[in-house]
């Protein structure tokens, strides 16, 4: 009898064993970073950002960024914290802005901060005034989402 009872509890430790191991191989928790996948991620996540900024969508904008966000306006002081940046985002999207498209050059980084560096055209204002400029994106994997750390921007004339 104990000799049965030591092979199911051997038995039961071996199958809990192998289960665990099949649920982390399937988990993408444990996954190996996939850079391919948080290209794509981040290049839906730059549409909705310059899709926002058309439409007048200040609160979209603002959920892209971390707490903690930093952003690097051209000729400009940098910006500090998420609230700063709304209201900055705010006066960009009170100026008008008609048309706005970025493009990914480079695309680097690992599991924990993402570079994203392209150039971006813009049509804003009054005046439907063109700019065509260059871009950095730092992005930061905060509560298991990407997030914009760090930003900066300016034209090319």
């Amino acid at each position: 009898m104990i000799a049965i009872r030591s092979i199911t509890i051997l038995l039961t430790g071996l199958l809990t064993s192998i289960s665990l191991t099949a649920c982390q191989e399937n988990n993408p928790q444990a996954a190996e970073f996939n850079m391919a996948a948080a290209k794509k991620y981040i290049r839906e996540k730059n549409k909705q950002f310059t899709e926002a900024h058309v439409s007048g969508d200040n609160l979209a904008i603002d959920t892209l960024f971390t707490l903690d966000a930093k952003s690097f306006p051209p000729n400009a002081e940098p910006v500090i914290g998420r609230d700063a940046i709304s209201k900055l985002t705010a006066e960009y999207i009170k100026y008008g802005v008609s048309q706005f498209h970025e493009e990914t050059v480079e695309f680097y980084g690992n599991e924990d901060l993402l570079i994203d560096q392209g150039n971006y055209t813009m049509t804003y204002g009054p005046d439907s005034t063109f700019e065509k400029g260059k871009y950095i994106n730092v992005w930061k994997k905060v509560d298991g989402q990407w997030k914009i750390y760090s930003n900066m921007w300016n034209t090319n004339e």
